[in-house]
């Protein structure tokens, strides 16, 4: 029973520093787009250089 006495604020204290780092991400944009870097994974931006001829 002594334990609880510890664990339950150490819980909370965890509980809310995982919802002030959502609402952090959220208010920062971090879930703005959310279907762009799906796609963007498809696409080749770099051309690939040509080799010279030996």
């Amino acid at each position: 029973m002594d334990a609880l006495i510890a664990l339950v604020p150490v819980a909370l204290a965890l509980g809310l520093l995982g919802l002030l780092g959502f609402l952090w991400a959220l208010r920062s944009g971090q879930y703005e787009d959310l279907d762009g870097a799906g796609a963007r994974i498809l696409f080749d931006d770099t051309k690939p250089t040509e080799r010279q001829p030996q």
